[in-house]
């Protein structure tokens, strides 16, 4: 089987290619070398066995051209960046929402290309589940909306519940839980996923729609600001400067090795012929103080977190996935911890 693998020289991406190669797949890689991650030039981990096209997911003809000759895709290409996306919209929702489209117009207007394609796997996002889901020990499971400018000035940094105001208990997510689309970057990878899926039931093509959670691991941009909390608290570490940590540093979030990512998005491929959406996280919950301390640790450093108690407006306090769907139907779990992971990362980021 040929796959495309579209940000194939990204992070996520380029995991994935190194994977399928390694199963025997032959692999096309389309990406266009964002200058923010790659600085246009290609990444010296590129794996050699795969085919390397530059080109555009906004731009029509590339779709058209690439398509003719792969028997299934593995969309991973997108912008990135929650903060990032609500001063560049168009951006954003020109290459996630309008990238997409055009891969499906040209499976359209192309009918040859739409027989051919035996299964498309796109990547979503934990983001469209905005803040996390909760338990009132009053009213049951909840979801609750952002916590206001003046909650936060006030220090209350917990959740409440939108019925009767009780503090409430943070649950693991299900792909059940309402979408609470909180910025453009999250708008944006709903329009990626429920395009997919529509198109998956309309053309007849096995679909699957992947919501990663907060994904770490070598590869990942060090020097961009709009990059995980991992790689950030790390290049300050490394630069003998504090983790900066917002709030109490008791917010929660899931956070999953990028090799177990790539072998979720392998299982898809291989094992799973039906249209779904399912979570790919760890299932554990973690605060983003035990982050900084676990890296600091790691890097046999001395400095210590700096707890701001400042914040954000717009940041979720807990989020974290249930992955019993995934498991149950792709038997998958992940294999790296935490700490493993780190320390992949460390050692990867010594080289940088």
């Amino acid at each position: 089987m040929k796959v495309l693998v579209t940000g194939g020289a990204g992070f996520i991406g380029s995991h994935t290619v190194d994977l399928l190669v390694e199963k025997g797949f032959d692999v096309v890689i389309l990406d266009n070398l964002e200058p923010q991650v790659h600085v246009n030039k290609k990444p010296d981990y590129l794996n050699p066995k795969a085919k390397f096209i530059l080109g555009d997911i906004t731009n029509l003809d590339t779709w058209k051209n690439v398509l003719k000759d792969v028997d299934a895709v593995m969309h991973l290409a997108a912008m990135v960046g929650v903060g990032q996306s609500m001063y560049q919209p168009v951006r954003y929702l020109n290459v996630n929402t309008l990238g997409t489209a055009k891969l499906y117009e040209a499976l359209i207007t192309m009918p040859e290309l739409k027989k051919r394609i035996q299964k498309i796997i796109v990547a979503s996002s934990m983001s469209i589940y905005g803040e996390g889901a909760y338990k009132c020990k009053n009213c049951g499971i909840v979801s609750p909306s952002l916590r206001t400018k003046q909650q936060l000035e006030k220090k209350d940094w917990e959740i409440h519940c939108p019925k009767c105001d009780e503090y409430v208990k943070p649950i693991p997510a299900n792909e059940n839980k309402p979408p609470l689309n909180l910025s453009t970057y999250a708008l944006s990878k709903y329009d990626q996923e429920k395009i997919s899926l529509n198109y998956g039931f309309a053309l007849n093509i096995p679909t699957v729609a992947l919501r990663y959670f907060n994904v770490f691991g070598p590869r990942q941009s060090l020097s961009n600001p709009y990059t995980g909390v991992c790689t950030i608290f790390s290049s300050r570490i490394k630069n003998n400067n504090p983790p900066i940590v917002y709030e109490d540093g008791k917010q929660t979030r899931d956070f999953i090795y990028v090799g177990d990512v790539a072998r979720a998005n392998f299982l898809c491929l291989e094992k799973f012929n039906g249209i779904d959406s399912f979570n790919v996280g760890s299932g554990n919950s973690t605060t983003v103080l035990k982050i900084a301390e676990t890296l600091i640790e790691l890097h046999d450093s001395t400095v210590q977190s700096k707890i701001t108690e400042e914040f954000r407006v717009g940041d979720v306090r807990h989020a974290f996935g249930d992955v019993s769907k995934i498991n149950k139907n792709l038997h998958f779990s992940t294999k790296t911890s935490l700490k493993e992971g780190f320390e992949k990362l460390i050692e990867w980021s010594e080289t940088q």
